[in-house]
């Protein structure tokens, strides 16, 4: 028998229903709004798991506990003004500010160099300086509500307590103009620090140490400058600490009292320096960021 011929298979083609996109194409613009706001929302722990939630959280309440006790006790006892100045208060509390960063600083940036996450930001419609400049503004953004509550809390109790509306909203606006040059100054440092390792670990314990050790030192040669009567060099050393840095300008501008030994703060004149050394640090812990992430992200 002749062997059996089957017919070639025809190609056939299907239709799946692809089409072409006609929506609206939203942009850097729209990813860069995404970034920040997810950035802002890890920073408490939003959209992360419960765990992850705590640590932000409690020491969000550790900032606002001191200033509604404050308030209670001057609405009780009648109070002519309230315990501590606004911009007294995040100076007090620095230890729980610098804790925060330590902690939220390496978990917005470490993470996406360890699992190496960045150039497929970059391959999105979105440039270095969006990433940087998200991630700068909502770490910012969220050292700003950590700081700003608790001020918020202390004037809304001193207008309960009938405190002077004029002296308070003052002092508030104040405290707002120091705790949001902070925030800009601490983020900064804090994301770049972060920046340098993979290694959230490594992270914490690098902002941690950048913190403490330098106004450690500074606020101990400070000491031995007053026991030697040279407060010149009081003011002028408050230059090489992030938190001593922000204590000068809003000494010098915004009728803070020094917390410097003595109260030697600096005065208008060297005042214009601490501006100046805050604005160049800001500005270049953007521009380490922007250089760091030239390498991380290509």
């Amino acid at each position: 028998m002749p062997p059996e011929t089957t017919a070639p298979a025809q190609d056939v083609i299907h239709n799946i229903g692809y089409r072409n996109y006609s929506g609206a194409r939203l942009g850097r613009a729209y990813a860069r709004r995404s970034l920040f706001s997810q950035s802002l929302r890890g920073a408490y722990g939003l959209g992360r798991s419960a765990k992850s939630k705590v640590l932000p959280m409690i020491l969000l309440g550790v900032m606002c506990v001191p200033a509604a006790i404050m308030v209670a006790v001057a609405v009780t006892t009648k109070m002519n003004d309230l315990p501590v100045a606004y911009t007294r208060y995040a100076i007090l509390l620095q230890a729980v500010i610098g804790l925060y960063l330590a902690s939220q600083a390496p978990q917005s940036v470490s993470r996406d160099l360890r699992f190496k996450t960045v150039p497929l930001y970059f391959s999105r419609p979105i440039e270095r300086v969006d990433y940087v400049a998200a991630k700068f503004a909502a770490m910012a953004s969220a050292l700003f509500l950590l700081t700003a509550v608790p001020l918020l809390i202390l004037y809304v109790g001193a207008l309960l307590a009938k405190l002077d509306f004029a002296d308070q909203t003052k002092g508030f606006a104040q405290g707002l103009v120091s705790v949001a040059l902070l925030s800009l100054l601490f983020a900064g440092l804090g994301l770049v620090v972060a920046a340098l390792t993979p290694r959230r670990g490594f992270g914490v314990a690098a902002v941690i140490a950048v913190l403490t050790i330098s106004y450690g030192a500074v606020s101990t040669v400070q000491g031995i400058a007053l026991s030697r009567d040279n407060t010149d060099a009081i003011s002028w050393l408050g230059l090489f600490s992030p938190i001593t840095l922000i204590d000068g300008v809003q000494t010098a501008f915004l009728s803070a009292t020094s917390a410097f030994p003595g109260g030697h703060g600096p005065g208008a004149g060297t005042g214009v320096v601490y501006v100046l050394v805050l604005l160049a640090v800001i500005a270049g812990s953007f521009g380490l960021l922007m250089r760091r992430y030239r390498k991380a992200g290509l």
